[in-house]
């Protein structure tokens, strides 16, 4: 019998509509339309293991059932389950699935197959693999996320954090969207990997789009083969006796999962230290807080030379991202007060500062300044290969207010009216509804604190509270939306 060509689809079919994907690259491979590349070399993959590929990456971070890869691989077909077994395997040895640390595919018992590796969209530049390798010991960590070659602004956080984590083995590094716990966590990641002789492991959660798969996800990087459809005491199992680093990173959406690992594994691995990154505490035993604050500043009105403003590593971020983009124009005295002006309305925050510097040479800084009043910034991109919720700093927002109750929405987006510092007092004038008790909105505002939407400050022995400048904004939008902001 004459099979029909492998990855044919029915015009119905979703799996395929869903592969219009130009290029994709994921660890040491590219794939562009239907070639395979390892390191700009190509790579032989037969085609049924092709189109299984294609189908997971297109859907990245998500279970896709047997069923649909089956129908999809082989359209039309009646073939048994152990054929798709056999060209998993196939495609997990081409990939060198389970190799130094690296996981792509794995089994959901009874439920599918995930692709579980970070994916990034769009073309990449693939350096060719030297001829003269460094001895294996003195080689980069190859299982870690790319670190930045600089960065800036962080300097006296990582020599602290690393000193919490080795004392107090559980660490949160808590922070708003775009303030840089990613950019952070990879670099500890990277100076401790020698502390933890090279037992280190970096777990990006943002792409999953089903808190269940945290625990498969954390079992298929530690490289262990499960068959049941909750593999937490397996982990914590194999992580008895031993030592190394786990790094939970964005745990904000998959939070209660991430919360009940990392708690059973402080408990029963004393061997193990964990650093999680999210918006929010995870609020288990054994946790502490490192709270990652925004870059500082130069003070507005205070008359700064240029040099002075660029001893503040916001405006130095600024600066350096802009001349990344081309801008060549040098920061005369005239121009510090501005920059001293454009640093304060982006709040020291990593992303949204790179995301507007990178368009001073289209603007110029003066007309930058007017351009952060508007609504305009949330909409400007960034990288290409960023993961989307971190391209716009709407889309930043948009994943935050994703992961709130509608009660806590309303009462930010009613906060929105203060261009300032605010009370309790004031947020409860302003968001409750009439007729309704006061601790609705104090509740609210907590839980919006709790998830770094909104932050507070020591006011003697009160607390005042505040909106970023982004956030604000993007909350004056949705009470817009909402038809509740004055005419």
């Amino acid at each position: 019998m004459t099979e029909p060509p492998a990855g044919h689809s029915s015009p119905g079919n979703g799996a395929g509509a869903s592969l219009d994907f130009d290029a994709v690259s994921f660890g040491p491979f590219s794939l562009r339309s239907r070639l395979l590349e390892r390191d700009g070399a190509p790579v032989k993959l037969g085609s049924r293991a092709m189109d299984i590929l294609r189908l997971l990456l297109s859907r990245a971070g998500e279970v896709v059932p047997k069923s649909e890869i089956l129908s999809y691989a082989w359209s039309g077909l009646a073939v048994e389950e152990i054929s798709l077994r056999v060209h998993v395997a196939e495609l997990r040895k081409v990939l060198g699935d389970g190799k130094d640390g690296a996981r792509y595919i794995t089994n959901v018992p009874s439920r599918g197959y995930c692709f579980v590796a970070p994916v990034q969209r769009g073309e990449r530049n693939v350096a060719p693999v030297p001829v003269l390798r460094a001895p294996e010991r003195a080689a980069a960590p190859v299982a870690l996320p790319h670190r930045l070659d600089r960065m800036i602004g962080r300097d006296d956080v990582l020599p602290e954090l690393s000193a919490r984590l080795l004392s107090d083995r559980f660490v949160t590094l808590r922070g708003p969207g775009g303030i840089g716990k990613t950019t952070v966590a990879t670099a500890l990641a990277h100076d401790m990997w020698q502390a933890f002789e090279g037992q280190v492991h970096f777990l990006e959660f943002g792409p999953l789009k089903d808190a269940t798969l945290v625990a498969s996800t954390v079992a298929a990087a530690l490289g262990l083969v499960v068959h049941h459809d909750d593999p937490s005491g397996s982990i914590v199992n194999f992580l008895r006796g031993r030592r190394l680093l786990l790094i939970l990173d964005s745990c904000e959406h998959v939070i209660d999962e991430a919360a009940r690992l990392a708690e059973n594994i402080y408990r029963e691995a004393p061997g193990i230290a964990i650093l999680a990154t999210s918006r929010e505490s995870l609020l288990v035993e054994g946790e502490q807080i490192f709270e990652l604050v925004p870059l500082a500043g130069p003070p507005q009105g205070a008359r700064l030379s240029a040099s002075e403003v660029l001893d503040y590593p916001a405006a130095q971020l600024f600066i350096d991202r802009a001349a990344a983009a081309g801008h060549r124009g040098d920061i005369t005295d005239e121009d510090a007060e501005v920059l001293a002006e454009i640093c304060g309305k982006l709040d020291g925050i990593a992303l949204a500062i790179e995301l507007a510097a990178v368009r001073v040479g289209v603007y110029g800084l003066r007309e930058m300044a007017a351009l952060l009043d508007s609504r305009l910034k949330l909409e400007w991109r960034g990288r290409r290969t960023a993961p989307p919720w971190q391209q716009t700093l709407g889309a930043t927002l948009d994943w935050s207010f994703g992961l709130i109750g509608e009660s806590e929405r309303t009462v930010l987006q009613r906060l929105a009216i203060f261009a300032g510092p605010f009370t309790l007092k004031g947020a409860i004038a302003v968001a409750a509804d009439e007729g309704a008790a006061a601790d609705r909105v104090a509740d609210a505002l907590e839980q919006l604190v709790a998830k770094s939407l909104v932050s507070a400050q020591p006011d003697g022995a009160s607390r005042r509270y505040r909106l970023l400048d982004a956030t604000r904004a993007y909350a004056m939008q949705k009470l817009v939306d909402a038809g509740e902001a004055a005419g």
